[in-house]
């Protein structure tokens, strides 16, 4: 085979690599610290009703993704950039609300982190965060940092669904009762959605996977299938990462086990496979968070810097963004619940002001997406979903300061 054969495979081969880690970023970073522990509450506060939350927070996602994907990857433009263009000024304002969110959302990853490796090890949790900063800040100083990237977060992914799934199956889950609950849930609590929706699909992680696939290139009217296709697998990986995790917590609900310690996931994976179980929900916390550390520390600083800022300089920056979350996490003192509550919270305030620009660009800016004709039903299902999100967004300003106070 020549040289010039070669290169097309090569380049064809790091195209997946980079599209399988967008994928992947995405879907790491919805199932956060944050999430597990969110899962394992209401869980417990509402057993098999809580498949009724999982799929109505999917359909969200859905709704979201597909419209943010969809007009990013088109107009080859980040979130800011095309707010820039609606109106001036509300960029700039998304990429101060993204970032700090991001940054306080990393301070309960971090957190997050020293939670897993306390469950895995028994390790300090403060020296657990630090030893996983330090872990992210190497993937970003690394030569080839986009590649590093893209392939941790798939390991990391990987680890995680394949250590779900064997929990699930040993805790043996009614799976019959969580179906019908789907469609006839015997409990219904608009507040435990509206949190789980907020904690999974608002501030950064809005963006995470459709920013890492611009800064590969993968943009234009020409890639609209490319998009749409690894959008819909983002989601579905996404779903089914959600699933696991629930079925694996409602096995051991379901049987009678009362969960009453601080850190109720770790009792509940130890309750269904014993220490094996144990340490598989510290292998899923660490790999949770850090995989989340490495999300939103990416997405947060390309909101604060543009497509022709040397990749070098990105990373820099992104090395500083983790450096301070960690120090900030070490000083604090904040107990890390209270962190990633906190985190959740102030995640609802983004969304609204994001998914209004990048709707209104689908809607009335066909010239930033060179002409493309924008499908009708996506606008729709994005206009209702965004309807929520102001809901979402006027709840979490009601109770933030109120969380931190607390």
């Amino acid at each position: 085979m020549s040289t010039q054969d070669s290169k097309p495979q090569a380049s064809s081969k790091a195209r997946r690599t980079a599209l399988l880690g967008a994928m992947f970023l995405m879907a790491t970073s919805a199932i956060g610290p944050g999430f597990i522990t969110q899962t394992t509450e209401f869980t417990v506060q509402i057993g098999a009703a809580f498949a009724f939350a999982i799929v109505v927070s999917i359909l969200v996602d859905i709704a979201v993704q597909l419209n943010v994907w969809r007009v990013i990857g088109v107009s080859g433009l980040r979130a800011q950039e095309l707010g820039n263009k609606v109106l001036p000024g509300v960029g700039w304002l998304l990429a101060a609300l993204v970032f700090v969110g991001g940054m306080v959302f990393n301070i309960g990853n971090i957190a997050g982190t020293g939670l897993g490796l306390n469950a895995m090890l028994g390790v300090d949790a403060k020296v657990g965060g630090a030893i996983s900063a330090v872990i992210a800040i190497l993937v970003f100083l690394s030569k080839k940092a986009g590649m590093a990237l893209d392939r941790i977060v798939v390991l990391l992914g990987a680890i995680m669904i394949l250590l779900m799934l064997y929990v699930a199956i040993v805790a043996a889950p009614p799976v019959g009762d969580a179906l019908r609950n789907v469609v006839l849930p015997e409990q219904v609590d608009f507040l435990i959605i509206t949190t789980l929706i907020g904690g999974t699909v608002g501030g950064y992680i809005t963006y995470a996977g459709a920013h890492r696939m611009l800064d590969f290139g993968t943009a234009g009217v020409e890639h609209v299938k490319e998009i749409s296709k690894t959008s819909v697998l983002a989601i579905i990986v996404t779903g089914v990462m959600r699933v696991l995790l629930f079925l694996a917590i409602l096995g051991v609900v379901a049987g009678g086990v009362a969960l009453t310690s601080d850190n109720k996931a770790a009792e509940a994976f130890g309750a269904a496979a014993g220490d094996i179980g144990l340490r598989s929900f510290g292998i899923i916390l660490w790999a949770a968070a850090l995989t989340s550390v490495i999300g939103a520390a990416y997405t947060s600083v390309s909101f604060v810097t543009k497509s022709t800022t040397p990749e070098r300089t990105r990373n820099l920056i992104t090395v500083a963004f983790i450096a301070v979350c960690a120090v900030i996490y070490l000083l604090l003192g904040k107990a890390p619940a209270t962190l990633l509550i906190f985190a959740g919270a102030f995640n609802g305030l983004i969304l609204p002001v994001g998914l209004a620009v990048l709707l209104w660009v689908a809607w009335r800016r066909r010239d930033l997406l060179g002409g493309y004709k924008y499908p009708k039903f996506l606008l729709v299902i994005g206009a209702l979903a965004w309807l929520l999100t102001v809901f979402l967004g006027y709840n979490s300003l009601a109770g933030l300061s109120a969380l931190w106070n607390a």
